[in-house]
C-alpha cells in the first residue's frame, strides 16, 4: 500500500476522473475549462459545462484534452491544481500521482502527461504512469497479472482503445478515434438532414443517453432546436430508429477494431478470450444496442462493465491500495522518480 499521500488521476477528454487516498474518493467532473477575455479562469469542470453552448462571446470554454491527449497544456495544468486544491480543501501536502495513459500514443505524448502534473503546481513527489487498459482491467476486477489473456475494449467521448492484456502487461492495444462525440455528431447530422433542424451537442448527449429507456418505452426523443427553413426555436420528436440507424455506422467501425485486433491475437490468448468474453467499459458504452451488437458480430460474450466511466480510476485505487499490483505502474524513463 502506498503509504502518505496520494491521487490517481484518468484524464479522459469529457471527464477528469480524481481518485484521493486520504479520503478514499473518487472525483468525477467535466474536463472543461471557461477563460473569460482570453485570460481569467471564469469557471471549470461542471459548472464550465453548464454555460457550455450558452456562453457569450467574451468567455472561451473549451476541453484541453482531444482524442485521448493533451491538446492544451497550460489549461490543463490549470485544471489538475484547481481539482487538487478542491479535493485537498485548499492545504496542498506533498503527494504521490499515478496518471493513466492511452497506450496507442507517441512517447513524447506521454510524456506531456508526465509533465503535466510536474509543472501544475501540485506538490508532486513521485509521478507514476499506469496503461489506461491495465488499469481498466483491474477497474473491472480481472486479475491482469495472471498468464489469462483479457480483451478489454473503452469506449470514451472521442477515441476508442481496444486492448489485449496478459501477465500485466499490454500484449497488442489499437487507439481509434470513434467514440461518444461522433456518436453525437452522427445524431446531430440525421437530425438536421431528417428534420431541418439544428440541435446542440449537449441535446444529442441527452439522447443518445435516454435511447435505452425511450426504446424500453416506445417513445421518440423530444428535441427542442432551430428550424433552419423558418429560423425560429421548434419542439420535435425524434424517433429511435433514425438514432439507431445514424449510430449503427460507428458501432461498426468499432467492432472491426476489435475484429482486427482478434485476428493478430496469438491462438492461446484467444482461445482465453473465447472462454471469458470481452469486457466493454468506457462512457460511451452504455449506449442501447452496442453490446448486443458488438456480441453478435465477433461472436463474444460482452461483459459489461458495472461502472464503466470509473473504471480506469478504480484500477489505480487498487494499484495504490495493494502492493501486488504495484509493479504495473511505472516511471517514465530518464524522469527520475
Amino acid at each position: 500500500m502506498v503509504q502518505g499521500n496520494a491521487f490517481g488521476i484518468d484524464l479522459g477528454t469529457s471527464n477528469i476522473k480524481i481518485y484521493s487516498m486520504s479520503d478514499d474518493s473518487i472525483m468525477i467532473e467535466k474536463n472543461m475549462i471557461a477563460i473569460a477575455n482570453k485570460k481569467s479562469i471564469f469557471a471549470y469542470g461542471n459548472s464550465a459545462y453548464e454555460m457550455y453552448e450558452k456562453a457569450p462571446s467574451n468567455i472561451q470554454i473549451s476541453y484541453p484534452l482531444c482524442n485521448g491527449v493533451i491538446a492544451d497544456i497550460k489549461n490543463m495544468e490549470d485544471l489538475v491544481r484547481l481539482f487538487i486544491t478542491d479535493i485537498s480543501k485548499g492545504n496542498l501536502k506533498p503527494a504521490d500521482f499515478y496518471i493513466a495513459v492511452p497506450t496507442d500514443i507517441t512517447e513524447v505524448e506521454k510524456r506531456a502527461f508526465y509533465d503535466l502534473i510536474k509543472d501544475a503546481n501540485v506538490k508532486a513527489k513521485k509521478i507514476m504512469v499506469v496503461e489506461k487498459a491495465v488499469a481498466d482491467g483491474l477497474g473491472m476486477d480481472i486479475d491482469v497479472k495472471n498468464s489469462q489473456g483479457v480483451l478489454v475494449v473503452n469506449i470514451g467521448y472521442d477515441t476508442t482503445e481496444v486492448s489485449i492484456l496478459s501477465l500485466g502487461g499490454i500484449v497488442l492495444s489499437r487507439l481509434i478515434k470513434t467514440g461518444g462525440l461522433k456518436f453525437d455528431e452522427a445524431i446531430r447530422q440525421a437530425v438536421r438532414k431528417e428534420y431541418n433542424l439544428l440541435i446542440g451537442q449537449k441535446t444529442a448527449e441527452g439522447i443518445k443517453k435516454s435511447l435505452g429507456s425511450l426504446e424500453e418505452e416506445g417513445r421518440g426523443a423530444v428535441v427542442y432546436g432551430r428550424d433552419i427553413v423558418v429560423g425560429l426555436p421548434v419542439e420535435r420528436e425524434i424517433p429511435t430508429d433514425l438514432i439507431d440507424q445514424c449510430l449503427e455506422e460507428h458501432f461498426n467501425t468499432i467492432i472491426d477494431s476489435v475484429k482486427v485486433i482478434l485476428e493478430r491475437t496469438p491462438p492461446e490468448l484467444g482461445a482465453d478470450i473465447f472462454r471469458h468474453g470481452l469486457y466493454l467499459t468506457g462512457g460511451a458504452s452504455q449506449i442501447a444496442r452496442l453490446s448486443g451488437l458488438m456480441q453478435k458480430a465477433t461472436g463474444l460474450r460482452v461483459n459489461q462493465a458495472e461502472r464503466p466511466v470509473e473504471s480506469v480510476v478504480l484500477g489505480i485505487s487498487r494499484i495504490l491500495k495493494d502492493d501486488n499490483y504495484k509493479s504495473v505502474a511505472y516511471a517514465i524513463e530518464g524522469m527520475g522518480k
